[in-house]
């Protein structure tokens, strides 16, 4: 569908013209009209899919309309979302997406790791949408500094991830605080059970949209499948990294302490490497992603801090080194490629260790995927068989064994 065919007021189609968007995504067709009847919606669409703009438009256009607020500090919109990453990203293309808007509308980002009385003092200036993370909202509504009263629409973005990160206590909060009369809008990458019964908890009468019900993964994305031994998995990435000329890569790695040391390795190696996880500031995390999309270095190492909320342009690799822990971790590290119709190489690394673990990943996915050996790295050590210590389990003395033993000792 054409964006034409949407109806949008003019100075939305003229932020369309500037975008250089011309056909819609299937979430953003299917959502937008449900969204503009004022319907709450609960969403299933897969990263990379265009739901900030889906949500992003109708609220804008909705704020147009309305007469102006009753109090300057009433919060129009709020957008909660699990990551400061997805944060800063969500608030930039929503401020591209209203540049023109008749009516301005000021957005701020509210996140941890920022300075909380900067953050006070753009409520008290007056906002109308805000896009924060739930801990740090939640301390700023205890505090007397939002007002919601006049709240209009509530939106959840990548809600699976805010609970998987251990959310839900701040949500149902959240929701308490909120005012009865608003629209409800739910979107996520997947939607498990504990997804669902938040959605039961606050949405009214939901219209429910599975756009990715048959096809987690996307049809952007070319998936491989590696096996090598553990302790040659770096030199395997260097050569994979010179011979098929990787451009702009994600490696996914399972700790912190990884991927500092996998970047320094590769930086001995002559390949420019960043680190990117939980220990840098905020400051630092900008930073380094403002240079990766730069393209000031090929490759950024990263924990799962990155599965979520990092758009980079035309990324042309991920590569699982370590695997994820869940199937949906799997979905949404590869989700980093293969966006807005950009073609992209996801990898991942396995094991004899590994091997089954990756198989329920693929069963979950919806993949079988072919494993692959790299010429000169064709072996690969078995699983160790490691032997238990101690007693066999059933051949351990008991206690009323060990008693009569002694009793019958003791009368010799």
């Amino acid at each position: 569908m054409s964006f034409e065919q949407l109806n949008f007021p003019d100075y939305l189609s003229r932020a369309v013209d500037n975008l250089n968007f011309s056909e819609a995504t299937d979430i953003q067709a299917k959502a937008i009209p449900l969204i503009q009847e004022g319907k709450d919606l609960l969403a299933e669409s897969q990263t990379g899919t265009g739901k900030t703009l889906a949500f992003s438009f109708p609220l804008i256009e909705r704020i147009n309309t309305l007469p102006p607020k009753k109090k300057k500090i009433s919060i129009l919109g709020l957008v909660l979302v699990p990551t400061r990453e997805l944060a800063l990203q969500v608030e930039k293309a929503f401020t591209n997406y209203a540049e023109f808007s008749l009516r301005p509308i000021k957005t701020a980002t509210l996140i941890g790791g920022e300075n909380i009385d900067g953050q006070i003092r753009k409520l008290r200036m007056g906002l109308d949408v805000l896009i924060a993370t739930p801990g740090r909202i939640i301390e700023l509504i205890n505090l007397g500094e939002v007002r919601l009263v006049e709240l209009e629409m509530l939106i959840l973005d990548e809600a699976d991830k805010m609970l998987d990160l251990g959310f839900a206590d701040e949500l149902k909060e959240l929701l308490e605080a909120l005012p009865k009369k608003r629209q409800n809008l739910l979107f996520s990458a997947t939607l498990p059970q504990k997804v669902q019964q938040l959605a039961e908890e606050f949405l009214n009468a939901a219209v429910e949209l599975r756009i990715s019900r048959d096809q987690i993964t996307g049809d952007n994305i070319e998936q491989r499948v590696i096996e090598v031994d553990a302790n040659l998995r770096r030199q395997v990435l260097q050569k994979l990294f010179k011979d098929e000329q990787w451009k702009h890569t994600i490696i996914f790695v399972s700790s912190k302490r990884s991927a500092f040391n996998l970047a320094n390795k590769l930086k001995k190696a002559g390949i420019q490497a960043q680190d990117f996880h939980g220990d840098l500031t905020q400051d630092e995390r900008i930073k380094v992603l403002k240079r990766f999309q730069n393209k000031d270095f090929p490759i950024l190492i990263a924990t799962d801090i990155a599965a979520r909320g990092i758009d980079i342009s035309k990324l042309s690799h991920v590569i699982n080194y370590d695997l994820p822990r869940s199937p949906m971790d799997y979905v949404h590290r590869i989700g980093r490629t293969g966006r807005a119709g950009q073609k992209g190489v996801a990898i991942s690394f396995i094991n004899p260790a590994t091997e089954d673990h990756f198989k329920t990943i693929q069963k979950q996915a919806g993949i079988k995927l072919e494993k692959e050996r790299i010429e000169g790295f064709d072996q690969i050590t078995p699983v160790e068989v490691k032997q238990a210590k101690g007693p066999i389990k059933g051949k351990r003395k008991s206690k009323k064994d060990k008693l009569r033993e002694k009793k019958d000792k003791s009368s010799s």
